[in-house]
């Protein structure tokens, strides 16, 4: 149930209406956008959305659809199912043209029905005519009729002989016109800057009157003044009676070339009116699209959710669109309704926005119930409701003699004898028309009663009392329009759980109103009022301030915890690791040695003919079972080097033996330094392709040289040179996992996150 009869004027829907119809290019298209109603089947509605949806894909992405040469010829089809009947030749060009359009239509979305299946499953219905009958009727009426609408000489032989045989007629008749007319310029008879005319279809001269008897011939017509007749030359009068009889016949055979086109057509009428239907659901669905397209439109995520509705980003299309035409911009709306909060009163100053709100909740339900996509953020929830019901604007009637309060109350006493758990109602300035104590007690009661039916709703008021129900009343809850008191505007901006100001005399001292009496309205109001609602609005713009920058700081708080985060698992994958490290450092070491030993015996033949001196050789062997007993105390006992040793020159490889620290201790010191300077962000920022390139190569092979599994790479967005060097070069390696642009509130496509295996 929808009430009153005149809902959709009232929210403005006969405008929406208005723009949908204009979008079609049929008749029939436009009948359907003129019919859209409500509806509270979930099925159907969604199965209405997914169609837009799909449409809506097809013309912000796709190329070759075919939307133009959309006719109706339903009216046509329907009067060619009646014997002997045939269509008009004009109506030939607009027939065959939309019969291609349709089997265009069926072809696009049968080579796209993976991408399309709702859509692509409209044209497959049982009974309609495919895109081959279609082609194939098509094919025939181009026989018969050219691109002008004109049917051609060949499209039967006896036709194309009828019109040869004119055709030398009439050039015979032109010749002896001519002639004639040329004789009577030069005698004179004829006005001068005359010419040949046609008069009921056939050739004359004109001739000045005095002369008209000149020329033998039959007389047509005279010019207004009597001075000019117009004469049909006796010696072209038989041709041209023969020329008539000719196109008597031509028409003759025009007619029975179209009835055998209609008993052709005839057995496949209701085929191919299933056809112009198809045709004009798709014209329909298309406009659909491109209204969600003008408005911000979306398909909210199915199914709907029971008893309950929340959404974000919610605009009134038509305030977008207006406010687009001027270059502004909209307040979007963030409101829900539950089980907990059924019903929202909201105040606030006038001209605040609290009435837009109203009507952009009736809107934006009543285009989502009539299956429309509705200008609301992607991750909004709706519900369905049974019944909407609202109370807008002045319904003062003369002929009723109903005051605009009267009417209200009329209004007020239908919602509450028919509101059910699965009813929305709206109402505008509750309780406002008459006296503000029982006005605002009666709308209080009435409000109670709504609630206790535990209906849905939402409602603007000025009334205190109404706003200290919901600290009393479970199930309502107060919502306040906010008020920059600094610079005395609206925010339009919905604040849920708080109650509104009016701000009276703020907006009254913002227009110039005499300040005495500001002043004497202050007293009678009372100041500690009046300074209540001024901090309460401080308050709440403060708070949103504050929510503003909570916000900020918990985005670096996340991004602080997931670095503690990995830095804890880097940690434990050190420890984890350590032995297998230190063991893989030890046998390196050791295979170090081992050479070294090869070097060292080698040496020693040396030494042994060269006589070296017997101390130096003796330093040698202590320091390298040293170092040997270091990196492996339980492995047995470095070979011994004999002696005696006779004087040994100093050599570089004694240099090199004789260096106070072992290999094994370089290592770890450099590992230990390179996980002291290594960062788990790579700012390539600046660089040249070739130096970040070389920066990152470095950086991955620290990163698995220190058993790092998350790092992050910042290149920036800009022109993407960067990020493609990195992204390249990162799946070159088959030690990456994975490389991905990182979350928008950390970076977005400036940033790669790295997985390495």
């Amino acid at each position: 149930m929808i009430f009153p009869d005149n809902f959709e004027q009232k929210l403005g829907f006969d405008a929406i209406r208005q723009m949908l119809s204009n979008y079609c290019l049929t008749l029939p298209g436009r009948q359907k956008a003129n019919s859209v109603g409500f509806s509270t089947d979930a099925e159907t509605i969604y199965h209405q959305l997914a169609l837009t949806s799909e449409m809506k894909a097809i013309l912000e992405f796709e190329g070759g659809f075919p939307a133009q040469d959309y006719y109706d010829m339903v009216p046509l089809l329907l009067h060619l199912r009646i014997e002997g009947t045939h269509p008009e030749t004009e109506q030939l060009s607009e027939f065959k043209l939309s019969l291609i359009a349709i089997a265009r239509l069926l072809h696009f979305f049968e080579t796209k029905k993976e991408a399309y299946p709702r859509l692509y499953q409209l044209g497959t219905d049982e009974g309609m005519a495919g895109a081959p009958l279609l082609q194939s009727v098509a094919n025939r009426m181009d026989r018969i009729v050219d691109e002008r609408s004109q049917i051609r000489d060949t499209a039967s032989p006896a036709l194309q002989k009828l019109r040869k045989e004119k055709a030398s007629k009439l050039i015979s008749v032109e010749k002896e016109v001519v002639r004639i007319f040329k004789l009577a310029q030069k005698n004179g008879w004829a006005p001068e800057d005359s010419d040949i005319t046609i008069r009921g279809g056939r050739m004359v001269i004109p001739l000045m009157a005095t002369h008209k008897r000149k020329v033998p011939g039959f007389l047509h017509d005279e010019s207004a003044t009597g001075q000019t007749a117009f004469i049909e030359p006796s010696g072209v009068f038989e041709t041209n009676n023969e020329i008539r009889e000719l196109g008597y016949a031509e028409n003759r055979e025009i007619i029975r070339i179209l009835i055998a086109l209609a008993n052709v057509i005839r057995p496949d009428i209701d085929l191919l009116i299933h056809a112009y239907r198809y045709l004009a659901e798709v014209d329909f669905i298309r406009a659909k699209a491109r209204f969600a397209i003008e408005t911000g439109g979306i398909v909210p995520p199915g199914p709907p959710n029971p008893g309950s509705f929340f959404w974000r980003g919610a605009i009134h299309p038509l305030l977008f669109l207006s406010h687009k035409k001027q270059g502004k911009t909209i307040v979007p709306l963030d409101i829900g309704l539950d089980q907990n909060n059924r019903i929202l009163i909201i105040s606030g100053p006038n001209a605040g926005g609290k009435s837009v709100c109203l009507k952009t909740v009736g809107l934006v339900q009543y285009m989502f119930q009539c299956g429309l996509p509705v200008p609301v953020k992607e991750d909004s929830e709706f519900t369905l409701f049974s019944e909407i019901f609202i109370d807008i604007g002045d319904e003062q009637s003369i002929d009723n003699d109903l005051s605009t309060y009267t009417s209200k109350l009329l209004n007020l006493k239908f919602f509450i004898e028919h509101v059910t758990p699965a009813s929305l109602f709206l109402i505008d300035e509750l309780g406002s028309g008459t006296d503000p104590l029982p006005g605002g007690a009666i709308a209080e009661a009435a409000l109670s009663a709504l609630n206790a039916r535990k209906a849905f709703g939402v409602v603007t008021t000025h009334y205190s009392n109404l706003k200290l129900l919901a600290s009393h009343e479970a199930g309502i809850v107060n919502g306040a329009m906010l008020f920059d008191l600094k610079n005395l505007k609206p925010l339009f901006r919905l604040k849920t759980g708080k109650p509104g100001s009016s701000f009276a005399l703020e907006i009254a001292r913002q227009i110039g109103f005499p300040e005495e009496v500001l002043e004497n309205a202050r007293e009678k109001t009372g100041y500690s009022q009046l300074d209540f609602d001024r901090e309460l609005q401080n308050l709440e713009v403060e708070k949103q301030e504050i929510v503003k920058k909570e916000h900020k700081v918990k985005i670096a708080d996340d991004f602080l915890a997931e670095l503690i985060k990995k830095y804890e698992k880097l940690t434990s994958d050190i420890e984890k690791n350590k032995k297998e490290i230190l063991e893989k450092a030890r046998a390196e070491a050791r295979q170090l040695l081992d050479n070294s030993n090869r070097i060292i015996e080698h040496t020693i033949r040396e030494i042994r003919e060269t006589q070296a001196e017997k101390t130096t050789t003796k330093k040698l062997r202590d320091d390298l079972a040293k170092i040997k007993q270091e990196l492996a105390p339980a492995a047995p006992p470095l070979p011994g080097i004999p002696e005696p040793l006779p004087t040994l020159p100093k050599t570089a490889l004694s240099q090199s033996l004789s260096q106070p620290k072992s290999p094994y201790h370089r290592y770890l010191s450099d590992l230990q330094e390179k996980a002291d300077r290594f960062s788990l962000t790579l700012d390539l920022r600046g660089f040249r392709a070739d130096e970040a390139l070389a920066a990152l190569q470095r950086y991955i092979d620290d990163a698995m040289l220190l058993s790092i599994h998350e790092v992050r790479i910042l290149h920036g967005k800009g022109n993407g040179v960067l990020r493609q060097v990195t992204r390249s070069y990162l799946q070159s390696l088959k030690e990456i996992k994975s490389a991905r642009d990182a979350a928008p509130e950390s970076g977005g496509a400036g940033i790669t996150e790295v997985t390495l295996k």
